[in-house]
């Protein structure tokens, strides 16, 4: 039988609805121009992720309302209290119900210029047998300049608060005429081990010195809990090359956490003038800066770093963002309370002061979303034994608050 016309157009008009039709690309959760270096994202969803919403309402409530003076990282004590670091050189502790002690005696010297001082707190993985508390900081050098380094105490709390028999397990070497780029979060792996991350202090001989192995330079080093060297360590034995050492290739790793599933540690760190990254910091990588970057130099005009974005032997980041986020910390949230954000990974912004929540799909970002939680740099971000997410602000005022669920 042959088809009258009207049944031919019919035809035609069902065959061009059927025909696959042109997706519209998801809006990215960065819309801002990028600092114009012509970068391409080596894969799928590196950067500028789609905006994925998790549709989570929630409250901000003060935990520490005031009193705090430049707070960088804090950790949580038994009974509802916190340590919280202030840069100038104080160790506060502070109650449940945000009042906060008199500075607690017996902390080491500091220097606290520009981005130095008393940086980062985290408790020992037996704290509740020995008490035992580590502390990273900018120490000034007795030749001059000054480095990151790593002590040791055991907190008493009676009448005055004090660290006891302090020592310092970790110097960073060398040290340098610089006031930038410390690094310094601390994070016990499962076996005990302490990893501590580092900057390779901003100027151009200290960032020279980022992949050359016998510095400590722009390096994150692995050590025992007293400052010994792991004998697993990835240069152990090697001449020439620092057996502290554990990844290098670093820019200035101000935020790093363990992954709750696979126990990897995974890192943020700060780019120049975009290109701020995060790795998932493998024994051994060298993650290339300043041989490769997404970013440029500060400054008007497009100076580009290095030999470009990519090279052979050399790591890419799983995530970066163009332009900068200035990453202050990062929390894996794996807790019930807010069950539709189980499985994200949230980074304090310092610059924009927004938190950026990631969607990941195993080692990919699949999507971001930018919360707001007030004025002030998110200094540090944590995931409380009540599954509240915690937040460090250094603002007007420093705060340290809470999201729950609203």
């Amino acid at each position: 039988m042959i088809p009258t016309p009207v049944a031919l157009a019919a035809l035609f008009l069902v065959g061009a609805c059927n025909e696959p039709q042109q997706a519209t690309a998801p809006t990215p959760a960065e819309t801002a121009p990028n600092n114009g270096a012509g970068y391409q994202p080596a894969f799928k969803n590196q950067t500028r992720a789609p905006d994925l919403k998790a549709g989570v309402a929630f409250n901000v409530v003060a935990v520490v309302p005031s009193g705090l003076e430049k707070p960088f990282g804090f950790t949580f004590l038994p009974e509802g209290r916190f340590l919280i670091t202030e840069r100038p050189g104080r160790l506060r502790i502070a109650a449940a119900d945000g009042t906060l002690s008199a500075p607690v005696a017996g902390t080491p010297a500091v220097d606290p210029s520009g981005q130095g001082g008393l940086l980062d707190v985290a408790l020992d993985p037996n704290f509740a047998t020995n008490r035992l508390v580590y502390l990273s900081y900018a120490e000034p050098a007795e030749g001059g300049g000054n480095h990151t380094a790593v002590a040791r105490g055991r907190l008493m709390q009676d009448a005055q608060p004090r660290l006891e028999g302090v020592e310092v397990i970790y110097r960073q070497a060398p040290s340098l005429e610089s006031r930038l780029h410390y690094g310094s979060r601390l994070v016990f792996a499962r076996d005990g081990t302490l990893f501590v991350t580092q900057g390779e202090r901003s100027i151009l001989p200290g960032r020279m010195q980022a992949q050359k192995m016998d510095s400590l330079l722009g390096k994150i080093v692995r050590i025992h809990a007293d400052g010994s060297i792991p004998a697993d360590n990835p240069f152990v034995g090697r001449p020439g090359v620092r057996p502290e050492i554990w990844s290098s290739g670093h820019r200035n790793v101000q935020a790093a956490a363990l992954h709750p599933r696979t126990g990897e540690l995974w890192e943020v760190e700060h780019g120049p003038q975009g290109g701020d990254e995060i790795n998932i910091a493998r024994k051994g990588r060298d993650y290339g800066w300043p041989t490769i970057t997404y970013g440029v130099e500060y400054g008007p005009g497009v100076r580009k770093i290095g030999q470009g974005s990519a090279a052979p032997g050399l790591e890419q980041p799983l995530y970066y963002w163009d332009p900068v986020i200035a990453p202050g910390g990062m929390a894996f949230y794996d807790a019930a309370l807010f069950p539709k954000w189980k499985g994200s990974l949230f980074v304090a912004g310092l610059g924009p002061g927004y938190i950026a929540r990631l969607t990941l799909d195993g080692e990919k970002v699949a999507g971001e979303e930018r919360l707001s939680i007030g004025k002030g740099r998110n200094r540090d971000i944590k995931v409380g034994p009540d599954g509240a997410l915690y937040v460090l602000i250094d603002g007007r005022p420093s705060q340290l608050v809470k999201l729950v669920p609203k």
